[in-house]
C-alpha cells in the first residue's frame, strides 16, 4: 500500500465542502443568467442580434480554454489555480453585475468563462488526488456528481428568485460570496500531495490548436442554432474544427510534454465515460430549455414557480448520486450503474414526449423529473470518478478538464441541435393545422399546440441519445475498479505509453483509487 493511501489528508472532507461550493457556483452560472437575460436585455438595450452573445461569450471562453486550464492546474498547482480561478470569477461577476452597457456585460461573461476554465478542472482534479480510499472516493464523487448534475436546475431556481424579487444584476453578484467563502476555505484547508505536480514545460502549439478548435466547435453549434446548419459560416466553423483538432492530435502524438497526453483519452474506460457523459449532457441541456419554455410560456408559471418546479429533479439527482451511486460504486461494476442510470433517465424523457398543452404537472412532469433525476444522478457519480481513475497524478488536471469539456461541448450541441429540431417541428405543425384556426382564440391555441409538438419531437431525439449513452457505457466501460484494487489494476493503457519508466516508478506516480 502506497504512502498516499496510508497518510490520508485529515482535512480532506473540509476541503470537499469548499470544492463543492466552487463547483456549484460554476455549474449554476451556466443557467442562472438565462432566466435574467430578458430583464438585462431591456435594461441595457441589448439588441436581439447581440442577446445570444451573453450566453455564447461565456460558452466560448469556458469551452475553448478548459484543456489549457486543466494543464495549468497540473503545472502550477491545483490549489493555486483553484484560488486564482475563484478570485478571477468573483471579479468578473462584479464587473458583470455593474455593467452599464452591452460591451462591458459581454466582456464580463467572457472573463467568467476564462476563470471558470481554470477553476472547474482544478476542482475535480483536487478531489482525484485528495480522495484515494475507495469508499471515501465514492462518497466524495457522489456529492460532486450530484452538484454537477443538479447545479443547472438550481441555477434556474436561484435565477428566478433573484430576478423576480431583486434585480437581474444579482444573478452576477450572487457569485461573489460563493467565491470568497470557497477561496478562503481553500487557502486554509486544501493541501494537495507534493507528488501530484507536473514539472514539464507547457505545450504552446497544443494550447493554440486545442483552444481554436474547441472555440470553433462550440461556436459552430451556436451559430447553427441562429443561422441554420446549411449557412456558409456554420459549415466553415465545422470544417475549421476538424482541421484544427486533427492538427492538435498530430501534435500531441509527437511532442515530448503534450497538453493532452493521448493515453488519457484512448483508454477504453475513460473514453467511454467522456463520450457517454457528453451525449447525456446533450439530452439534459435540451430538456432544461424545453421544460423551462413549457412551464413559463405554455403553463404560465412565474420565474420563481418555474425554478421550484425543477426541485424534484434536483432531489432525484442528489438521491441517485449519494444514496445509489456512492453506496453501490464499491460493490458493483460502474457500467451496471451508468447503463441503468441512463436508461432510467431515458424513461423519464419518454414520459415527457406525451406533453400536451393542458398536461398535469403532478401526473406527468413530476414522475418524469424524478426518473430523470434518479437516473442521471446514479450515472453521473461513477462517471465523475472513472474520468480521473488510473491517470498519473501529474495528468489529473487535464483528465478533469476532459470531463468539463465533454459537458460544455455536449451542452452547446444539445442546445443547438434539439432547438433546431423543435423549431422545425413547430413550424411544420403550425403550417399543417393553420386552415382550422380561423378565430383569434383558435390561433392562440394552435401556437401553443405547435410549440408543445416541437418540444415533444425534440425530446424523442433526447430519448434516443440517452439510450445511446447507456449502450456506450455498458459496452466500453468494462473496468471492475469499483470493486477494489488500485488504479493500476484497472488501467493498463497508461503503462504502454510511459516509455522507459520502470514498474515501480509507474506505481509511485499513480493515484491509488481503491484499497482493500
Amino acid at each position: 500500500m502506497s504512502d498516499s493511501v496510508r497518510q490520508l489528508d485529515p482535512r480532506r472532507w473540509k476541503a470537499l465542502a469548499f470544492i463543492a461550493i466552487a463547483q456549484l457556483m460554476v455549474v449554476l452560472d451556466a443557467t442562472i443568467v438565462n432566466i435574467a437575460l430578458p430583464s438585462a436585455q431591456a435594461d441595457l438595450g441589448i439588441s436581439d442580434g447581440n442577446r445570444q452573445w451573453v450566453i455564447t461569450a461565456y460558452a466560448l471562453a469556458f469551452g475553448g480554454l478548459l484543456l489549457f486550464g486543466g494543464r495549468i492546474a497540473d503545472l502550477w498547482g491545483r490549489q493555486r489555480t483553484f484560488v486564482t480561478g475563484l478570485v478571477g470569477f468573483a471579479a468578473a461577476s462584479a464587473l458583470g453585475g455593474a455593467a452599464m452597457n452591452t460591451e462591458i456585460l459581454l466582456g464580463a461573461r467572457a472573463l467568467q468563462g476564462l476563470f471558470g476554465a481554470l477553476l472547474a478542472p482544478a476542482a475535480l482534479s483536487l478531489l482525484a488526488v485528495m480522495f484515494t480510499d475507495g469508499k471515501e472516493r465514492a462518497k466524495a464523487f457522489g456529492i460532486y456528481g450530484a452538484i454537477a448534475g443538479g447545479g443547472g436546475a438550481i441555477g434556474l431556481i436561484l435565477g428566478g428568485v433573484l430576478t423576480e424579487y431583486l434585480d437581474w444584476r444579482w444573478t452576477f453578484y450572487v457569485n461573489i460570496p460563493f467565491a470568497v467563502i470557497a477561496a478562503v476555505g481553500a487557502l486554509l484547508v486544501i493541501k494537495e500531495p507534493a507528488e501530484a505536480r507536473n514539472r514539464s514545460s507547457l505545450d504552446i502549439p497544443g494550447v493554440v490548436l486545442s483552444t481554436l478548435g474547441l472555440v470553433a466547435l462550440v461556436y459552430g453549434f451556436t451559430r447553427a442554432e441562429s443561422h441554420g446548419w446549411g449557412d456558409g459560416g456554420t459549415i466553415a466553423m465545422f470544417v475549421s474544427t476538424v482541421v484544427l483538432l486533427a492538427a492538435f492530435v498530430a501534435v500531441e502524438a509527437r511532442v515530448k510534454a503534450p497538453l493532452l497526453p493521448l493515453r488519457v483519452i484512448t483508454d477504453r474506460n475513460r473514453g467511454g465515460v467522456y463520450l457517454s457523459l457528453g451525449l447525456a449532457i446533450i439530452a439534459m441541456f435540451g430538456l432544461f430549455l424545453f421544460l423551462t419554455y413549457y412551464l413559463q410560456i405554455v403553463k404560465g408559471y412565474s420565474p420563481v414557480k418555474t425554478g421550484l418546479a425543477f426541485l424534484p429533479m434536483i432531489a432525484g439527482m442528489i438521491t441517485g448520486s449519494t444514496q445509489i451511486g456512492a453506496r453501490l460504486m464499491t460493490r458493483v461494476q460502474p457500467r451496471l450503474l451508468m447503463g441503468p442510470g441512463f436508461v432510467s433517465a431515458a424513461l423519464g424523457m419518454l414520459i415527457l414526449t406525451q406533453m400536451e398543452v393542458d398536461s398535469s404537472y403532478a401526473t406527468l412532469i413530476l414522475p418524469a423529473q424524478l426518473l430523470l433525476g434518479l437516473g442521471m444522478g446514479t450515472a453521473f457519480m461513477p462517471a465523475m470518478s472513472l474520468a480521473t481513475q488510473g491517470v498519473r497524478p501529474a495528468d489529473a488536471g487535464v483528465a478533469s478538464a476532459m470531463v468539463n469539456t465533454s459537458q460544455q461541448v455536449g451542452g452547446a450541441i444539445g442546445t443547438a441541435l434539439l432547438n433546431t429540431i423543435a423549431a422545425s417541428a413547430t413550424t411544420s405543425y403550425a403550417a399543417a393545422h393553420a386552415a382550422g384556426a380561423t378565430t383569434e382564440p383558435a390561433r392562440r391555441l394552435l401556437t401553443l399546440q405547435s410549440m408543445v409538438h416541437g418540444y415533444s419531437s425534440a425530446i424523442w431525439w433526447a430519448v434516443g441519445i440517452l439510450l445511446t449513452s447507456a449502450v456506450i457505457a455498458v459496452t466500453l466501460v468494462t473496468t471492475r475498479g469499483g470493486q477494489g484494487g488500485s488504479a493500476a489494476a484497472t488501467d493498463g493503457s497508461d503503462d504502454a505509453a510511459l516509455g522507459d519508466d520502470s514498474a515501480d516508478e509507474v506505481e509511485a506516480q499513480r493515484i491509488p483509487v481503491m484499497v482493500h
